[in-house]
């Protein structure tokens, strides 16, 4: 199973990881980061393949994959 975390002070809360996520397993978090955004969170890591989509996206370098 792959593991997927994001840094959550890195995130900017663009959604471009829940766009191109095939399984649709991220979501924005509710939780508000210090710098005033909310970060994207996966919320079924089990159904994770460990593509790596979100993390090539991500603009901030804010998400790790591992596989």
């Amino acid at each position: 199973m792959a593991k997927v975390t994001f840094d959550k002070e890195r995130c900017k809360g663009c959604k471009l990881c829940i766009e191109v996520c095939p399984r649709n397993i991220i979501i924005v978090s509710d939780r508000i980061n210090s710098k005033g955004y909310h970060p994207a969170v996966v919320i079924e890591m089990e159904k994770c393949t460990g593509c790596a989509a979100c993390a090539t996206i991500c603009p901030d370098c804010a998400i790790e994959v591992e596989r």
